[in-house]
């Protein structure tokens, strides 16, 4: 299928992660093409899940046992990795297979789901719940958050409460909103591709199927839907 030009690329999401620089620990890569979303394909052979179980794979055990600082562990469904930096608060409960990157914070509270891929230096705090979702380095979801079937770019941060929805109340696709055109986005669930930078106030709600440019801002107690480029203002 062909995307209108106005999608976004992944190099225009994230561009950090096409920097000379290599960022620390293990990042997913994502399609060429402007279909970023189809990285969340659950079927998809270079998909999260498929890449996740990849990363996994080079691991005999984890670096960090998470339950030495006091969390729950529950692997029966795959590995918990936990890079030997991470810090890993007392009550958090995290579920495989997913991963922790160097320096990351899973704090107090946290639930982290399974196909989390929580980056270098990202954090999941108190009350933050994520599921099939990727913190690129520097994403934080620090206070009452939910990001499922979602990628949050570098330096994100979402308010207190802030929730990323994922799912339509009918169960049908999710669909992009482009102006005042819809396209099919060929997912069941899909929650947000926020750019690198995005800064979204407490109590705000993005409906399912959202992007947003690098640097966009949305203000407090606001519901976003469409996607928007760099730069973008919602209030």
């Amino acid at each position: 299928m062909e995307w209108p030009d106005s999608l976004p690329s992944a190099s225009e999401l994230f561009p950090s992660l096409y920097s000379t620089d290599a960022p620390e620990g293990f990042c997913p890569t994502f399609p060429d093409s402007n279909a970023v979303f189809t990285f969340l394909q659950p079927k998809s052979s270079d998909g999260l899940k498929a890449q996740l179980l990849s990363v996994l794979e080079r691991f005999q055990s984890s670096p960090q046992n998470a339950t030495d600082s006091g969390a729950t562990v529950d692997e029966s469904q795959g590995m918990v990795i936990v890079e030997a930096s991470a810090q890993i608060e007392v009550g958090a409960h995290l579920i495989g297979p997913c991963y922790v990157g160097p320096r990351a914070e899973i704090r107090h509270g946290a639930y982290v789901r399974p196909y989390s891929w929580i980056c270098a230096e990202a954090v999941v705090g108190h009350a933050s719940e994520t599921k099939h979702a990727v913190l690129l380095p520097g994403a934080k979801a620090p206070h009452f958050n939910y990001v499922g079937d979602s990628v949050l770019g570098k330096g994100v941060n979402l308010g207190a409460g802030t929730k990323i929805s994922n799912l339509r109340n009918d169960g049908g696709e999710v669909q992009l909103r482009i102006g005042g055109e819809r396209i099919g986005s060929g997912l069941r669930k899909f929650g947000a591709l926020l750019g690198e930078g995005c800064q979204l106030g407490c109590n705000s709600v993005t409906n399912p199927g959202v992007i947003l440019g690098c640097n966009s801002v949305v203000w407090p107690n606001i519901t976003v839907t469409g996607v928007h480029a760099a730069e973008s203002k919602h209030r």
